[in-house]
């Protein structure tokens, strides 16, 4: 599914936006749709890709639950000692 970069020519909004070929794309804060195509790194996405950034985002959830853990830990022994 192509994702494209626009910006509203009416509001000067810029978004991201999943267009599909039939549709005419608007601006999501005016309803504009005098929109002008930004250029931008293409973004190829498939299950894999997806799998594997659901994946990091898991394990950077993770470490950030570790280290509050830990942190918590540390202020109570210390704290109390």
């Amino acid at each position: 599914m192509p994702i494209f970069e626009y910006e509203c020519q009416g509001c000067r909004h810029h978004f991201e936006l999943l267009v599909l070929p039939r549709d005419t794309p608007s601006c999501p804060e005016c309803q504009g749709t005098d929109l002008k195509k930004q250029l931008s790194i293409l973004s190829v996405s498939s299950d894999g890709t997806r799998q594997r950034h659901l994946g990091l985002a898991r394990q950077s959830a993770k470490k950030v639950q570790r280290d509050k853990a830990h942190a918590e830990h540390e202020a109570y022994h210390h704290h109390h000692h």
